[in-house]
């Protein structure tokens, strides 16, 4: 505010209107109001004026004459001037507020943060479910006292700290879809597996050509109830790599297969397959046309663990074993007791459609477990203390650790 500025002529709001009227686009003011100083003088200026044309007891349309020669002189918007007014009538002085504001605590700091970090870095930075669900685990399953705050953080504010913090801005690592024949194998229908485990999605992944070279093919399997995933990798697929393969994957499932699920590729939808199927008494159905959901589940997990861990550059054929080594000491037994996936409750509205929320985040062994009687599903040679032994070995964050420095190894080799 201009403290040189005499405004003591005026002294009717007819007055007020002339001047406004006089100074419309061809005069601009530029008030100092930095400091609390100069704001107080604003403040009592505005003050006087408020009483010297009786505000409060003036008609409305001359309020407004008030306010727009406030408003042009201030450079105040016409809402900070309405609360000064109120703020003159319940004080009957205008003051500036000096009192320091309300700082509320900072929750988590530097510590929560890096345990965030750590955990990101370890598992890919997936969802905030499942990320939330896994430091709950590192305090309560596996005893980490240090996860016990962010064990209790909501999944709206581990978001905010993703985006919004720099220590882990600085500190997070960043990171780098598949076809359908015919032919008179296999049933044409979606599985319907009633809560019992045993009910397998199939699907492969190609790892790109490179100058007419093909790449190795990860075969990826999950169980559509429980999640349970089982991935493999091969240098192509045709039979000869195919088949024992499949009967490899097949029997690294800890309960009995009852249903084999595949799109409409020649990889599966051959004699072979349905050959080896039927030996294992699994019956073998393929998807629907026009029904892109009906092996959505693999497809969702082709992406989020096949191309998160193994991402879309060509990979030769030559390192096939070494990959399927590294899905089944590392990756396989990270998925199914360490990587939290979320099951959907299903609710049906008015109309009849169908709504999904997924409301729960479980391991596939955890959810394998919550099934009654899941015991009684088990393959032979596959016992529950077994599982549980190798689900309580070590944490999520350890299993997911060895699983980088593994990957890390693995691509090493792919560089040399």
């Amino acid at each position: 505010m201009d403290t040189h500025m005499n405004d003591d002529r005026i002294e009717s709001i007819a007055q007020l209107q002339a001047f406004l009227k006089g100074v419309d686009g061809t005069v601009t003011f530029s008030p100092e109001t930095k400091g609390n100083k100069n704001k107080q003088r604003m403040y009592d200026w505005v003050g006087k004026t408020l009483s010297r044309f009786r505000y409060s007891r003036v008609t409305k349309r001359e309020k407004n004459i008030i306010l727009s020669y406030l408003e042009t002189i201030t450079k105040r918007s016409r809402v900070q001037l309405k609360r000064l007014v109120r703020r003159k009538k319940e004080m009957r002085k205008l003051t500036v507020q000096t009192e320091d504001r309300h700082l509320f605590p900072t929750r988590y700091g530097t510590a929560d943060i890096a345990r965030l970090i750590e955990t990101d870095n370890a598992h890919g930075r997936i969802s905030g479910e499942a990320t939330k669900c896994i430091m709950k685990r590192e305090f309560a399953l596996f005893g980490k006292k240090e996860y016990e705050r962010m064990a209790g953080i909501s999944v709206s504010h581990l978001y905010r700290l993703r985006k919004g913090s720099h220590q882990y801005l600085s500190n997070i690592l960043h990171i780098e879809k598949t076809r359908a024949t015919k032919v008179n194998i296999g049933i044409r229908k979606k599985p319907t597996p009633f809560g019992i485990p045993g009910y397998v999605r199939v699907d492969s992944v190609h790892q790109g050509d490179s100058d007419k070279e093909k790449g190795v093919y990860h075969i990826n399997l999950v169980d559509e109830v429980t999640q349970w995933e089982v991935v493999g990798c091969v240098e192509g697929i045709s039979e000869e790599f195919l088949r024992p393969l499949l009967d490899e994957l097949l029997a690294a499932f800890p309960f009995r297969i009852k249903g084999f699920h595949s799109d409409n590729g020649s990889e599966y939808i051959n004699n072979v397959v349905a050959e080896l199927l039927t030996k294992l008494s699994i019956e073998q159905t393929k998807s629907r046309s026009r029904r892109t959901n009906d092996n959505a589940l693999v497809e969702g997990k082709n992406a989020s663990r096949i191309r998160k861990h193994m991402g879309y550059t060509h990979i030769p054929k030559k390192y096939a074993r070494d990959i399927k080594d590294f899905y089944r000491v590392h990756l396989n037994g990270y998925c199914n007791f360490h990587r939290p996936c979320g099951f959907a409750t299903v609710k049906i509205d008015r109309r009849g459609k169908e709504k999904k929320k997924y409301d729960s985040y479980l391991t596939p062994f955890e959810k394998l477990r919550a099934i009654p009687e899941w015991e009684t599903y088990l393959r032979e040679g596959v016992t529950p203390a077994s599982l549980e032994e190798t689900a309580t070995a070590e944490s999520d964050n350890e299993c997911a650790k060895k699983l980088q420095e593994a990957k890390s190894k693995l691509f090493k080799t792919f560089a040399r």
